[in-house]
């Protein structure tokens, strides 16, 4: 088994050595992340410029292959030349925050797991819940165990992409785990407006909109309720249900 970790907080963020220290044993590890916190990039490929890849040095890093770009670079790169080998499996995380509902579009997290799928190797995202990375070693030995669950029971034949929420408690092990759909927030809160020193505007974007859809059966609903949420993703963005619709109203054919 061959596994390639990647992360979306960067290289040195404790998340993504909780998850390399949790999958221990499972097989040899490759560790190829982002030389900064690249939260929100989502699939961005970072193509104005060439990608530099420098090797960690020191606990709990040593090891772990440095990209001066964005989640989906790193496993890009490292499906498509840095490896000698393709691997069995992409994991992506430990996040810092929940990647839920919308927040899986704009994901870096996410994005990271998704070009493994892209490329055809299953994947799977990992968050906490909240940020502060409270009961970080429940989550990465959670994490661990959905792994082993995953291998042990012989995953669905072809690439597939789960994202994981799981929630900051000291027994986050032992929750229940439910299969979930992706909720959906409200829009984004305003941007913040302020002013630099030279007096130019400047402008943050604004926090996330809350819950619009919490559900039973969404991924907001499992962890409120203090569970863990496994979504299992597509790529695909068609709106099936509407192809016809708009064959009728734009007087086309429907292929």
């Amino acid at each position: 088994m061959r596994i390639l970790i990647a992360n979306d907080d960067g290289y040195l963020a404790p998340g993504i050595a909780a998850l390399v220290k949790a999958c221990e044993g499972l097989g040899t590890i490759d560790v190829i992340a982002p030389e900064q916190n690249a939260s929100g990039t989502s699939n961005a490929l970072t193509l104005n410029r060439p990608l530099s890849v420098f090797e960690a040095r020191g606990e709990p890093v040593n090891g772990f292959r440095v990209i001066n770009g964005t989640p989906s670079d790193s496993v890009h790169v490292a499906l498509t030349g840095l490896l000698p080998h393709r691997p069995d499996l992409v994991l992506s995380g430990i996040n810092q925050g929940a990647n839920m509902g919308d927040d899986t579009l704009y994901s870096g997290t996410v994005a990271a797991a998704m070009e493994g799928y892209l490329f055809g190797v299953p994947a799977i995202a990992f968050s906490q819940a909240e940020k502060g990375w409270a009961h970080l070693d429940a989550a990465a030995a959670t994490a661990r165990a959905i792994v082993e669950e995953v291998l042990a029971s012989g995953p669905p034949a072809g690439p597939w992409l789960l994202n994981v929420n799981i929630p900051n408690r000291a027994d986050a092990l032992t929750l229940p785990r439910l299969i979930t759909r992706l909720g959906r927030r409200h829009a984004s809160q305003p941007v913040i407006h302020q002013t630099n020193p030279r007096g130019e505007p400047i402008y943050w974007i604004g926090p996330s909109g809350d819950a619009r859809d919490a559900a039973e059966g969404t991924d907001f609903h499992a962890v409120a309720a203090g569970a863990v949420s496994i979504t299992p993703l597509q790529v695909d963005l068609t709106d099936h249900a509407m192809r016809g619709a708009w064959a009728s109203r734009l007087g086309v054919a429907l292929a």
